[in-house]
């Protein structure tokens, strides 16, 4: 699919140290939440739970579609 050639998103991380932990967000996907001990591993659990999250809403929005659908590019 023409789809999959899209080019790589970026998306802003929220982060704050708060005491000895670093926590952060992803400020455009709601519920893309990391804490970690230092700013590096809130970088790297940041970037690998917004990859699981998209692609679990990806499959969640082709499940609920059924057959015959096709995928539109939308870019803002």
């Amino acid at each position: 699919m023409w789809v999959d050639e899209i080019m790589q998103q970026t998306y802003t991380a929220i982060i704050k140290q708060d005491g000895d932990w670093w926590i952060g967000w992803i400020e455009e996907i709601p519920g893309v939440n990391c804490q970690e001990a230092t700013r590096e591993e809130l970088a790297e659990s940041l970037r690998v739970t917004l990859a699981e999250a998209l692609e679990f809403n990806r499959e969640e929005a082709r499940a609920l579609a059924g057959e015959n659908y096709r995928e539109l590019p939308i870019a803002v």
